[in-house]
């Protein structure tokens, strides 16, 4: 708090102040606590979200989720879970169904094939008891009145004015980063004067409909796009019996069309009925309603000064229908989280920031052409099964939305993120330039890592190694090794290489790595990484402490025997090898980012050679000197 003086005290200094509660902002928060950071996090709601908003995560969320630990606390409200998409045309009766389509296909390789839909503020709550467990409370309703990066104090160098929605009580505090997760109407981004970039006028109205209802309609508890002569709907199951519809209201195409239209919740019932014919559809009840102009905006900056950040709804906007709002913010706030944890950490330069909008950016204009195309498509009137029996005929092309919808299952579900290459995820024109980088892997750099079973060799259970390190703000480091008896030469050799003085790992080792507890078994010997060492061996032939040096084998939570089948390479003796694309006798060496996708791959070899292409590679963007060359890089 000030004094009366209006001088800051030391309590009034935090690492991040964090505007709105919503699923970026919440999440930012959850990973920024648990690594230690002192957090200010306020939203002017009184209280959570209590109806609407966001409801659908997507698979590759849900790992995420699950990586965090909170996938559980999720499930434990049982929401519905979507595996099919129905699809519904217009016909001489009315509509029927004239297809159906997996929701996350099997070409994609998910652990949860499925989109889980729960109401948003049970999934705000469900971050809320993790930050309370952290020791953060979110202040409400509180709001922003004012900020600058006035650079007074160099360690905290934005000055945040706060306010009390009700009690008009005033509050200045000094950061050394200010967030602004407030959604499409930041603020923040109105202060800074940073437009929104739309790529099209309004075209279409819609409403958004949550209820419980009573339907003769067989496909009332999927997913399902339907179109009528009427106009179109889409179904979304919910918790608790309810149903979610969007239903379309008005289009550029009519004569008297507003994009400002709005609507009683008596008149989108009756909307709703008249496209859903012949099928009856009656409410017992409507918890929440909405209407709103379908429109693809994204921020022309995310930051100006790499102080101050926005993410989530506050940079890109977008139609509600393919289910990403809520996912590409979490992504956001992941990507933001592990980025300022290692500059403020100490480990990386902050040239890395720059790297935040890059990345995700580049994203979210990809999600906006996906959408621009789906929510066209969804809106504009279908031709009817007649209409469209009599254009096969002729040799046109069929249904549009069904294609889009197909050929675009990867990027919805979350998976189909790629990162272009940059200082983090290594291509031919990195600066580390050593011949042992691979190329020829099934691995792509800034994609996901790939899904694997394998067996935890201290236990015999079986694990999935992509979820065994938790989300710690760490560089994840996979030692594939192959064949024991072809590669223990060059594990020992790996081993002796990090505990170099100037190695990657030795330079950033903890200064209580002596007095480490007992237990700590993801980062006993640095904050920036954790080892996972995997043989190409059954589990009974593998003795950790015959074949690991003592640096691997303080990792002994994390040594695993790839002896698990896989029905994706039915073939392979080592499965998580193969799938990976690493040779299953000679192995080779897989770093991770914090967030999961891949960073680099290098060849597994006697020598030195494996751990100096790795100082190569960090030595672009870590913040100390290491290894012999000194490379850095400006992303």
């Amino acid at each position: 708090m000030a004094t009366a003086a209006g001088t800051l005290t030391a309590s009034d200094n935090y690492d991040i102040v964090i505007i709105g509660a919503g699923p970026v902002g919440l999440f930012l928060s959850t990973c920024l606590a648990r690594w230690g950071y002192n957090i200010k996090h306020i939203d002017n709601r009184p209280v959570p979200t209590a109806t609407g908003r966001a409801d659908g995560i997507q698979p590759r969320s849900l790992d995420l989720l699950k990586n965090l630990g909170l996938k559980r606390d999720i499930m434990k409200h049982n929401p519905a879970k979507v595996y099919e998409v129905a699809f519904w045309d217009p016909t001489h009766k009315g509509i029927q169904r004239t297809g159906t389509w997996a929701s996350c296909p099997k070409f994609i390789d998910s652990r949860h094939p499925f989109t889980t839909l729960l109401h948003q503020g049970l999934i705000e709550r469900v971050f809320i008891d993790d930050l309370r467990q952290n020791g953060i409370e979110v202040q409400r309703p509180w709001t922003i009145t004012g900020f600058k990066n006035d650079g007074k104090d160099k360690t905290y160098p934005v000055e945040v004015s706060l306010q009390h929605v009700d009690t008009k009580e005033k509050e200045v505090v000094r950061a050394k980063y200010l967030f602004s997760g407030e959604g499409a109407r930041s603020f923040v981004r109105e202060q800074l004067g940073v437009p929104i970039i739309y790529k099209d006028p309004i075209k279409h109205v819609w409403g958004v409909m949550d209820g419980v209802v009573r339907t003769d309609f067989p496909d009332i508890k999927m997913k399902c796009t339907i179109h009528s002569d009427y106009g179109s709907i889409m179904v979304i199951p919910r918790e608790a019996n309810m149903v979610r519809l969007y239903i379309q209201l008005a289009s550029s195409t009519d004569p008297d069309w507003n994009p400002r239209k709005q609507a009683t919740i008596e008149e989108v019932q009756a909307s709703a009925k008249r496209i859903l014919q012949p099928y009856y559809l009656e409410w017992d009840r409507v918890e929440w309603y909405s209407v709103y102009p379908i429109g693809q905006g994204i921020a022309e900056k995310y930051t100006l000064d790499h102080r101050v950040f926005m993410g989530g709804d506050a940079c890109h906007t977008h139609s509600p229908k393919a289910g990403q709002g809520m996912n590409t913010a979490f992504l956001d706030a992941m990507n933001l989280a592990w980025k300022i944890h290692h500059v403020e950490g100490g480990f990386a330069d902050r040239s890395i920031l720059t790297s935040y909008e890059s990345e995700r950016k580049s994203v979210a204009e990809n999600l906006l052409d996906f959408d621009n195309r789906y929510a066209a498509l969804f809106s504009q009137r279908l031709p009817s099964a007649g209409e469209v029996g009599a254009a096969a005929q002729q040799g046109q092309p069929e249904n549009q939305f069904i294609e889009v919808f197909k050929s675009s299952c990867e990027f919805t579900t979350g998976y189909g993120v790629a990162y272009n290459p940059n200082v983090f995820n290594w291509s031919t024109e990195h600066p580390a330039q050593s011949n042992l980088f691979l190329k020829g892997t099934k691995l792509r750099t800034g994609r996901i890592m790939p899904p694997a079973d394998v067996t935890r060799v201290v236990d015999a259970n079986t694990v999935q190694l992509e979820q065994e390190i938790p989300v710690n703000g760490s560089f994840r480091i996979f030692v594939f090794a192959g064949k024991p008896c072809l590669t223990q030469r060059a594990i020992a050799d790996f081993a002796a290489n990090l505990s170099k003085k100037k190695s990657f790992y030795k330079v950033y080792e903890r200064s209580d790595v002596s007095s480490v507890d007992y237990h700590e078994h993801h980062n006993p010997h640095s904050h920036f990484f954790t080892i996972c060492t995997i043989f190409a061996a059954p589990r009974p032939t593998i003795e950790i402490s015959d074949l690991l040096p003592p640096l691997l084998a303080r990792y002994s939570d994390h040594v695993y025997a790839d002896d698990q089948w896989d029905r994706r390479v039915p073939d392979a003796q080592a499965s998580a090898h193969a799938k990976m694309g690493i040779d299953e006798e000679r192995g080779a060496v897989l770093v991770v980012r914090p967030d999961g996708y891949v960073s680099c791959v290098v060849k597994l070899v006697e020598g030195s050679g494996t751990v100096d292409a790795l100082n190569e590679y960090f030595g672009a963007f870590v913040s100390r000197s290491i290894g012999k060359p000194e490379l850095q890089a400006q992303l």
